[in-house]
């Protein structure tokens, strides 16, 4: 394997029509996990990728199940629980600007992970491992989890990613600021996102904030400042990436996800350190271009494609 994730991907229900969803009457169904996201975006990238969870014994499970498989993504280390159901989550398109998520999660199988489910193997055979700081916000035992896959990965000689990916309605933010601390400290390669980094660390610019992560234990971060690209920090390089302009966003959810994606394919292929994050600014901008976490993530063809383009043509002949 490139890269092995771990974490929960849940059923996303939206609305067919925008506004209050008290008056929406049709849904689409799709699949969306910030891990998995990452995961699929790297096997359409060409990538050889597996990702680890829990899924119920339901129809959504087996849903995921088929879905990220389908996109070529290993799925052999997924377990399906008969006592727990699969989480699900709406998003509500309040105007063309505006999104509300709302998450049905507490107590779904993801949320009972445990080390159990982990191949210290399976592990060992990726040359990246790639968390988020979602995961351990599920429950204890899945902070417990992320800890132990973190260990194998050391020990195996695996570099470990970690995305803090902040969702504060899933714990307290001092629990919250202390366990992203740790796990960022105990990663090879962090990207925060600057608001992000100011929650674990305070407000400064992002020079400060890089350089604070750098002294945590990261040996790289790769910080996402939105439209503007991003700010990379190591020991071989620092500087700014710029980003790609977009015309219109269409649906910013899963960019950051398709930015990790693009990061490491980069890093997979040999790119030096600031081609590999031109690489994931690109992925991340042709996410907000399609409506869905996934469903904007590029084949290589086309990011080379997007990544070279001088001129916009929007009919190909």
């Amino acid at each position: 394997m490139d890269v092995i994730t771990l974490g929960e991907t849940m059923v996303l229900f939206t609305p067919k029509s925008s506004g209050l969803m008290r008056y929406a009457g049709d849904f689409s169904t799709k699949v969306a996990g910030a891990e998995s996201n990452v995961a699929i975006g790297l096997a359409r990238l060409g990538h050889q990728t597996g990702w680890i969870s829990r899924l119920g014994k339901d129809e959504f499970g087996e849903k995921i199940q088929s879905f990220i498989r389908g996109e070529g993504v290993d799925v052999s280390q997924v377990t399906f629980d008969d006592s727990a159901s699969t989480g699900l989550y709406f998003k509500e398109k309040l105007t063309a600007n505006e999104l509300r998520l709302k998450y049905y999660r507490s107590d779904s199988a993801a949320s009972r992970m445990s080390d159990d489910d982990l191949d210290e193997t399976y592990i060992s055979n990726a040359r990246f491992l790639h968390v988020t700081g979602i995961t351990p916000a599920l429950s204890e035992h899945c902070f417990e989890t992320v800890l132990k896959a973190m260990e194998y990965a050391h020990r195996n000689g695996v570099t470990v990613v970690f995305d803090p990916n902040l969702r504060r309605k899933l714990w307290t933010d001092s629990y919250a600021r202390q366990v992203l601390r740790k796990l960022s400290g105990m990663a090879d390669i962090v990207l925060p996102g600057i608001d992000e980094a100011e929650f674990i660390f305070g407000q400064s610019d992002h020079e400060s904030l890089a350089q604070a992560f750098f002294d945590n234990g990261a040996k790289t971060v790769i910080m996402k400042l939105g439209k503007k690209g991003a700010y990379v920090h190591s020991d071989q390089s620092k500087g700014f990436v710029e980003g790609f302009p977009v015309e219109q966003v269409v649906d910013p959810v899963g960019a950051g996800d398709g930015f990790a994606a693009g990061c490491l394919s980069g890093l997979i292929d040999g790119l030096g350190l600031k081609e590999a994050v031109k690489r994931g600014n690109a992925v991340g901008a042709m996410v907000t271009m399609v409506d869905g976490d996934v469903e904007g993530l590029p084949g290589k063809a086309r990011l080379t494609e997007f990544m070279n383009r001088t001129h916009r043509d929007d009919v190909e002949r």
